[in-house]
């Protein structure tokens, strides 16, 4: 897994259902090559964070905290709620340590304990 597979929310990809099932194309994949046109994107959180920011994830943005845009996001359900759990443990231990738990997982979000 790379940091190109952790959506900006902090869903993984890699291991998401959906993506494995060919119902979603990814957060952040196709766009390095061009096979995808981030302009046509209509994830808020992806703009903000990946077009206009240039960030990897959420957890790289210094207003992350009170950024209405995803916190209203993550205030939707329980597996939104994992999400942000991902970008609070990527603030506090790094995306190394976060792809390394994160590679067992079975869906786009688990433990990281």
């Amino acid at each position: 897994m790379s940091e190109i597979e952790i959506g900006c929310c902090g869903a993984c990809c890699k291991t998401c259902r959906e993506l494995k099932n060919k119902n979603c194309r990814g957060c952040k994949l196709g766009y390095e090559d061009g096979e995808r046109d981030i302009d046509r994107a209509k994830c808020k959180i992806k703009l903000c964070c990946f077009r206009d920011r240039k960030y990897e994830t959420c957890a790289d943005c210094p207003e992350w905290e009170s950024c209405d845009i995803v916190q209203e996001w993550y205030s939707k359900g329980y597996q939104r709620g994992k999400c942000r759990e991902s970008i609070e443990f990527i603030r506090k231990e790094g995306y190394g340590e976060f792809i390394k738990r994160a590679d067992r997982w079975k869906n786009h979000y688990g433990k990281l304990d």
